[in-house]
């Protein structure tokens, strides 16, 4: 009797997660509903990672922790908001290697502007060795004319995604396996790029974390063998994101003026200066890019 109970349960088990599953490719997912029956979400995962490894095993690396999502072609393809992410996570991080060999931080993670800059840019020379942090499995490689230039996606075995952009040469194709300290690619200025960099990004479900948080770049090694991601420090520029999707942008047209722009906004000049760094003085030109919210 007691076996036939199990079988249903794990009967049970199966049906809900693929019916999870669909609803996880069509809409936002709210993990937190999710984790409440639970007190504490790194022992809530870990017991949904082993409960449902049958389900999802032998797949993609840690197909589990991404309801077997393998989309190729973009890089955040899970629609799950930092509000729904686990309040903890521990990421095995032992095994990692240094992408390159240079320590030049170029530019860091945090707002740019008008938009924000999701990793780091380290700088290099044109045919320098990229290679994988991680053992894991490429997800994407592709190639953006006004953006990422070519690039790499790689789904980890402990649960986070790495992104490799800018390159000149790829070694790898989608769905090779890679070890941490192979070479994938040679590093370049394709794309978006004002001069040769690596531009690195780390994400878990599509969201992205600032590589320094688990990364010494100048020492080239990780912070620690084991990184214990809590959710209000992982993600502590969630403030800045939420008012970046808040904002609004103008272009300046023939005749606009500041005072001009704020009362077709119904703002004020003083409003716009702050938002875009300018003086009531500055000259604004045709074509420029004016936020006013």
């Amino acid at each position: 009797m007691r076996a036939m109970k199990d079988k249903s349960l794990r009967f049970f088990c199966s049906i809900f997660l693929i019916h999870f599953f669909v609803s996880f490719s069509a809409q936002e997912i709210e993990l937190d509903s999710l984790s409440q029956s639970s007190q504490d979400t790194v022992e809530f995962f870990t017991e949904f990672e082993l409960e449902n490894e049958r389900l999802w095993h032998g797949s993609h690396p840690a197909d589990s922790l991404y309801f077997g999502n393998w989309n190729t072609e973009k890089v955040n393809p899970y629609k799950v908001k930092i509000d729904s992410l686990p309040d903890s996570l521990c990421f095995a991080c032992k095994e990692y290697v240094h992408p390159l060999e240079s320590t030049r931080i170029t530019s860091n993670f945090g707002l740019r502007r008008y938009r924000f800059h999701y990793g780091i840019d380290i700088g290099l020379n044109v045919g320098d060795t990229i290679r994988s942090i991680f053992d894991g499995q490429v997800r994407i490689l592709d190639y953006e004319k006004n953006g990422y230039g070519r690039y790499l996606v790689v789904r980890h075995s402990n649960g986070l995604e790495t992104v490799y952009a800018h390159l000149s040469k790829s070694f790898m194709h989608i769905n090779d396996t890679v070890k941490a300290g192979q070479p994938i690619a040679l590093g370049g200025n394709t794309g978006r790029s004002t001069g040769p960099h690596l531009h690195f990004e780390i994400r878990f479900l599509g969201n992205a974390i600032n590589p320094w948080k688990l990364i010494d770049f100048e020492k080239k090694q990780i912070r620690s063998d084991d990184f214990f991601m809590v959710k209000t420090d992982a993600y502590d520029h969630k403030s800045i994101l939420d008012e970046l999707a808040k904002a609004c942008y103008c272009v300046v047209r023939s005749g606009d003026t500041l005072s001009g722009l704020a009362r077709r906004y119904g703002t004020t000049v003083s409003n716009l200066c702050k938002l875009n760094r300018l003086s009531s003085k500055s000259i604004i030109r045709i074509g420029q890019k004016i936020r006013w919210r």
